[in-house]
């Protein structure tokens, strides 16, 4: 199906969601470091699952910058739900890595994502710890502040750096075996809590693998898109199975493929095409 937005569309959506995850990401910043910790309100979804009064403010934001531009768009967001819709539709989660920001370690980000059909098209990740913007539309490369970024040429596994997600959904005993099968051929590994961040540190190649079990499609749409244009291996379920139920993800530096095969195994996915 031929997509109901041009590269013009496609473009003024990019950058306008550019200069919105800045602006909020910024200001979202800005609030935590003013703020007294007990001031965040913070409510309990589950366990370890969080919300504040920030993510509140910031999705609000989020939605209201990018619908004014694009009355006729749809919106799904973390903590306001939203269905997608017929033409496109703005995947989004203000705050990833809420604990982290919680508890003020500068991990988290904020995703953007704009998905037209079954596929996404432009995917923006603000990321706190460097105050910098990564940004990708479908086709046209992966950037960090405008400045082109690629995956790692990491060959030997021995030099490897993976980041490993883990949700409390899934086995953490499948998670300790993962973690041990990586640690025996050399690799190093980190969990950071994170998911659209880790997904961006492949993109930039700081890392060589992020792996999560499962993930809501806020989470990692948006950095999946980005680390794929990066030159990444990325596998994931189809998009409307994600919006609907969440899923795993995996992206990784390409000359790692072949060490990394069996994860796309333990999932039953193939790599997206590059």
């Amino acid at each position: 199906m031929n997509s109901p937005f041009d590269p013009a569309a496609i473009r003024a959506r990019a950058e306008a969601a550019i200069t919105v995850a800045l602006e909020v990401g910024r200001e979202t910043a800005r609030f935590r470091h003013d703020s007294d910790p007990g001031s965040l309100a913070v409510e309990n979804k589950g366990l370890q699952d969080f919300v504040t009064i920030a993510d509140r403010r910031a999705e609000q934001a989020i939605r209201d910058g990018l619908l004014s531009r694009f009355r006729d768009d749809t919106f799904m967001g973390e903590e306001s739900g939203g269905r997608s819709g017929k033409g496109g539709t703005w995947v989004v989660d203000p705050i990833d890595g809420t604990t982290n920001y919680i508890r003020g370690f500068r991990y988290w980000g904020v995703s953007i994502a704009f998905v037209v059909g079954e596929k996404v098209e432009i995917g923006v990740v603000y990321d706190a710890a460097g105050d910098k913007v990564f940004h990708a539309v479908r086709g046209g490369g992966a950037f960090k502040d405008g400045i082109p970024v690629h995956a790692a040429a990491t060959v030997d596994p021995a030099t490897a750096l993976v980041i490993l997600g883990h949700s409390r959904k899934t086995s953490f005993d499948d998670h300790l075996a993962l973690s041990r099968r990586l640690h025996e051929r050399g690799m190093d590994y980190r969990r950071m809590g994170a998911a659209a961040i880790d997904l961006v540190r492949v993109a930039e190649g700081a890392a060589d693998l992020y792996y999560e079990r499962h993930l809501n499609a806020w989470d990692m749409l948006a950095g999946a898109l980005i680390a794929e244009e990066a030159g990444a291996v990325v596998a994931m379920p189809p998009v409307d199975r994600l919006l609907a139920q969440g899923g795993p993800v995996i992206a990784h530096s390409p000359g790692l493929a072949g060490e990394f095969a069996f994860i796309l195994d333990i999932e039953g996915l193939a790599a997206a095409p590059g």
